[in-house]
């Protein structure tokens, strides 16, 4: 069993067709080969940046199915099929597990926050119907669970999640978990603003919606910063992309990815209702933060 991943994981949208209505598989191909062949290490389709929640199980699948066809092995690909039960987690689980999928991404259900036994328990029967490694998706703010650095231990020790993707903003504990319980879980970062602290630190990968849009700076910042260890480097880099980061988490994420992707020529279709597009003039904004790190723009 794969256990860990290594470098960038790009999350990806969900193209739709124009009207929104329907998953456009053609657009996963192209979003594949853009983040593929510009170094990223992984692909995360089916979590917050794919607007899990605005599609049908059925199209979750489809999706989920379609990146792991486009990859085609050459990178791993972690789908996303937390849900708000058991039983629909496991389904998604066992068809993502049977479409080929290296890993799942599990979001802990959310609205009616469970316990932590409960979280425990929930996992163990994910684990018990797969046979593949679980990434617990950590946000907060989204599920109103937030578990301790122990708990976090734990959730790895006794359960199949191997582990974490962390978008809660909270490096002191990220660094606990990195440090103290990385024999029972390891700590990936997805908080975009923190890639370069969580590089730096030692991490050995993180979850990353820019990498969809400008996967050649990702994969330049964790070749210069993880691999070569060339800081000078690194900071140049970051430079370029933390204003982009810092743009991205202002706005509706998974709007701001498919707008970021549109401008660089792979666009991915409308959000689905009720998120709307970007007023224009946070559009022209994220376009001159693109080339002033000079990424090229389509008009």
């Amino acid at each position: 069993m794969t256990t860990s991943f290594t470098g960038i994981l790009a999350a990806c949208v969900t193209p739709f067709t124009p009207d929104g209505s329907a998953v456009d598989v053609e657009g996963i191909n192209a979003q594949v080969e853009h983040i593929i062949s510009n170094g990223v290490n992984g692909l995360v389709p089916g979590g917050s940046t794919g607007e899990f929640t605005a599609l049908s199980i059925a199209e979750r699948k489809a999706s989920n199915r379609a990146y792991i066809e486009a990859a085609a092995g050459r990178v791993p690909v972690v789908a996303g099929t937390g849900a708000l039960s058991t039983a629909e987690t496991i389904d998604l689980s066992k068809d993502a597990a049977d479409a080929g999928a290296d890993a799942l991404m599990i979001v802990p259900p959310f609205y009616d926050t469970p316990s932590f036994d409960e979280v425990i328990a929930h996992f163990k029967a994910v684990s018990d119907a797969v046979d593949i490694p679980i990434m617990f998706y950590n946000i907060p703010a989204a599920t109103g669970l937030d578990l301790t650095a122990e708990q976090l231990g734990r959730l790895g020790a006794e359960t199949g999640v191997t582990s974490y993707k962390d978008t809660g903003g909270d490096f002191p504990k990220f660094t606990e978990v990195h440090y103290n319980h990385a024999d029972d879980i390891t700590a990936l970062n997805g908080w975009d603003t923190l890639t370069f602290a969580a590089l730096a630190l030692g991490a050995k990968a993180g979850v990353w919606g820019a990498a969809s849009v400008i996967p050649a700076l990702c994969s330049d910042l964790y070749q210069a910063l993880a691999v070569d260890e060339d800081l000078p480097k690194a900071r140049e880099l970051w430079e370029k992309i933390n204003p982009i980061c810092v743009f991205l988490e202002s706005h509706n994420y998974a709007c701001a990815i498919k707008t970021g992707v549109e401008l660089v020529g792979v666009p991915a279709g409308p959000t689905r209702a009720p998120i709307q597009p970007l007023a224009d003039e946070y559009r022209d904004e994220l376009r001159g933060l693109l080339e002033a790190a000079g990424v090229a723009t389509v008009s």
